[in-house]
């Protein structure tokens, strides 16, 4: 879930460093949405580090971050949130020693651990006691050979009732490494996997199937127990593979980013038939700092052994990065880079439109078939890295200036 821009761009401070160069922090803005608004509820602001991944749980939120800023500030940190009010309020910090970014973080589904990715040098990831969701509490710090390169995202995940986390590691050498935390003062490492071209980037997991973004290699979906081809977490087997295509003809892989397997409350037909893939593609200059690309994409999964793209999404001047799904009212929130968060109505059939709605290779264009609902903090001035639906809010992590509350997206 954390920024990489294509090709092994490292390391990724001097695009930092070439943006704030020019006198500002400020991003290229998109093309600019004319459509409703997810209000600005809040602003928590926090402007010493670069903000990075965030997760919300009840009142409270966290936030990681990323790089170097003002050429001191690196991003060993972890900031606690009070959300409970309007305005975010910044209660404590966690600092990660030996750490110079903090990607992923997560809460585990009963509460009662956070786990934190570092990179890259000293690779790891460093599990806490929620007991008091204010005060984590470090229960270890898991670091092996398999992660010392750095864990550049982290899922966290059970599979027939165990938890698991399914470390993305960098290059050289980029695999997937899958912890067993049942003891969480103890991970047992259970698989470690080469695949990827050029890397693993991130994973989705659900009902015992493992989707994997593989960068220029696609998405391949994995039985880990789901009994669809025997596979099991020690040795997941591969069901089938896509490669999504590239936000611009001339562009290059499909830069498979990260997956969202929809499981839509309504029901129906399409209840579980469609998965969201980001693209984080190259933007000016080869730096997404500047300016971003990269669409959304998705997967029909009807054949999972042969999954197929059916329709895509497009912001100009923009790209993707990172998801969270409202699925009880079957809407997609997605961090945007420099166009904020958009928030795209995916109930119902993706698969099919009229002509004047597709593409030459006959995807569905989302946006012309009326599927944007709203946009917010989409004036340019942002740079959203992650956002997170809680079930009432969406918080979106601006890489220039901390934590936004905002509202959700209404129907129509």
């Amino acid at each position: 879930m954390a920024f990489r821009p294509r090709a092994f761009r490292w390391p990724l401070v001097t695009l930092f460093a070439a943006l704030t160069g020019c006198g500002s922090d400020s991003p290229t803005a998109a093309k600019p949405f004319t459509g409703p608004s997810l209000s600005v509820i809040g602003h928590g602001q926090t402007t010493v580090r670069y903000t990075a991944e965030l997760w919300t749980r009840g009142n409270v939120a966290y936030t990681t971050t990323w790089g170097q800023r003002s050429g001191t500030a690196v991003g060993n940190a972890v900031y606690i949130w009070n959300i409970g009010g309007n305005t975010p309020v910044m209660m404590d910090s966690l600092i990660v020693e030996n750490a110079t970014t903090l990607g992923d973080i997560q809460v585990s589904d009963d509460g009662k651990l956070l786990v934190v990715a570092t990179e890259r040098a000293n690779g790891s990831i460093v599990i806490y006691d929620l007991t008091d969701p204010l005060k984590p509490s470090r229960l270890t710090r898991y670091q092996t050979p398999n992660t010392t390169n750095g864990v550049h995202t982290a899922e966290v995940a059970r599979v027939d009732g165990t938890l698991y986390a399914f470390l993305s590691i960098d290059p050289p050498d980029a695999h997937l490494v899958i912890v067993d935390l049942s003891n969480a003062e103890n991970p047992r490492e259970v698989m470690v996997r080469n695949m990827g071209n050029p890397f693993v980037h991130d994973v989705f997991v659900r009902d015992g199937l493992l989707f994997t973004a593989l960068w220029d290699d696609g998405v391949t979906i994995w039985d880990i127990g789901g009994g669809a081809k025997g596979g099991t977490i020690a040795n997941p087997v591969q069901i089938g593979n896509v490669r999504t295509a590239a936000w611009s003809p001339s562009a290059g892989g499909s830069e498979a980013h990260n997956v969202w397997w929809f499981h839509d409350a309504a029901g129906g037909a399409n209840a579980k038939r469609f998965a969201f893939v980001g693209e984080e593609a190259p933007g000016s200059g080869g730096s997404q700092l500047n300016s971003s690309n990269g669409d959304i994409h998705v997967l029909d999964l009807s054949d999972m052994s042969a999954p197929r793209e059916v329709a895509f999404y497009h912001v100009d001047g923009a790209g993707t990065h990172n998801f969270s799904v409202d699925e009880e009212r079957g809407i997609l929130y997605a961090a945007y880079y420099n166009a904020g968060v958009r928030a795209i109505d995916v109930r119902g059939d993706l698969s099919t439109c009229p002509a004047d709605q597709k593409v030459v290779d006959g995807r569905c264009d989302l946006r012309k078939m009326g599927r944007e609902l709203a946009a917010g903090i989409s004036n340019g001035q942002t740079f959203v890295w992650g956002v997170h639906f809680d079930g009432s809010f969406v918080y979106a992590s601006d890489m220039l200036s901390g934590i936004w509350k905002l509202t959700a997206a209404s129907r129509p």
